[in-house]
């Protein structure tokens, strides 16, 4: 076997050609759009490469094919926050050769160490945990776009090299057509109705405006989690600049007290139903399948992140939001499931909003780590 790190074109283009080769056969795999992962590894693209660096390698065996690939990365802003000084992984995929799995996780584990990790986690992202995040273990069910698929076996190549798992990652559906549960619907209405309380969908005129919003909500409701690092407003504006092919402006809800911001809830057209057959691609002719199947409309959508401040997060608004978003999806009649992903199972508050809604359960992924 030979590892060989990703310095070029070729390599680059190897990097992507492992998953579709590793699942060609796997129906419910949606390879993610080539564009967006490079992206990652582009520090004109990526802001996290202000503060950070990253490495990646293909796996090639003895007769110089593709069997895997591995991603490692450091977050400076996050790396010193635990006991040991702790890198990331990501991007892992692997025959079913566990000798090739090992190298891989050596090959990242060596690149940390030189520069004075004592630990990894993966597999992660080298940025947000919207994306690309945590290891599937349970419903192996077609992914939303921006959701980890891999193989089962790989669960025991990540326990076997001796990762622990750090926290599970939860994700819920919510069958859109199916009425509320009557104490959540109640809740909800009252909320909604209370006097200074109001509520306002993204607008894109006002842009600045609700990211504004969105960080001081955010940046307040999740200060007190552990490693919590605050977001900033650069990696949140190309956020949205990534979501703008596939957003629906009254898909994305803020909640007002007296004109404070207090609450938030960003949710998005699912892309992998518009991409599914791109095979990673994004030339001409799947721009126009992309536009027409987008004006045709998707029948699934994700919630990528809920926020509250915590002087409000026992007041309903998460209820009151849910509301009003279908107040405006259920007479599109075009909507069935909106897929709650994901929250850690550290959240309690948030999985109980999710359980009030009637949602049930959906998948299983681990953040798991790997102590020098």
């Amino acid at each position: 076997m030979q590892i060989l790190p990703v310095n070029d074109i070729k390599s680059s283009a190897n990097f992507l050609e492992v998953p579709r080769i590793l699942y060609k056969n796997e129906e419910k795999w949606i390879c993610p759009l080539d564009v967006e992962i490079e992206a990652i590894f582009d520090p004109q693209q990526n802001p996290f490469f202000k503060y950070g660096a990253c490495q990646r390698w293909i796996l090639k065996d003895t007769n110089g094919k593709l069997i895997g690939r591995v991603a490692a990365f450091i977050n400076e802003k996050k790396a010193f926050q635990n006991e040991q000084p702790t890198g990331g992984m990501g991007f892992f995929e692997c025959i079913n050769d566990q000798q090739a799995a090992f190298k891989l996780f050596d090959t990242a584990k060596n690149w940390l160490q030189e520069k004075g990790m004592q630990a990894m986690d993966g597999p992660i992202n080298f940025g947000e945990n919207d994306s690309f995040w945590g290891l599937l273990i349970e419903g192996f069910t077609q992914p939303s776009y921006g959701m980890n698929y891999n193989f089962p076996y790989y669960h025991d190549f990540f326990i076997n090299y001796g990762f622990k798992k750090e926290y599970e990652q939860i994700t819920n559906h919510l069958q859109i057509r199916n009425p509320f549960p009557e104490r959540f619907t109640k809740i909800a209405n009252w909320v909604a109705q209370k006097p200074g309380y109001t509520f306002e969908h993204f607008s894109k005129k006002n842009s600045t405006k609700y990211v504004n919003d969105l960080m001081e909500i955010y940046n307040d409701g999740w200060k007190d989690f552990e490693n919590f690092v605050p977001i900033k407003k650069e990696t949140l504006l190309e956020s949205f600049k990534k979501m703008e092919a596939i957003m629906d402006e009254k898909l994305i809800w803020f909640a007002y007290v007296n004109g404070e911001p207090a609450s938030f809830v960003v949710i998005v057209p699912d892309a992998n139903q518009l991409i599914k057959s791109f095979n990673g691609k994004l030339g001409l002719i799947e721009k126009i399948k992309f536009v027409y199947r987008k004006w045709k409309g998707v029948n699934r959508m994700r919630a990528i992140v809920m926020g509250t401040k915590s002087t409000y997060q026992k007041h309903g608004l998460e209820s009151a939001l849910f509301i009003k978003l279908k107040e405006y999806v259920l007479p599109l009649n075009q909507y069935d499931e909106l897929e709650l992903s994901w929250v850690g199972d550290f959240n309690d508050k948030m999985l109980s909003i999710h359980q009030a809604t009637g949602a049930t359960f959906g998948k299983r992924h681990l953040t798991l780590r790997k102590i020098f």
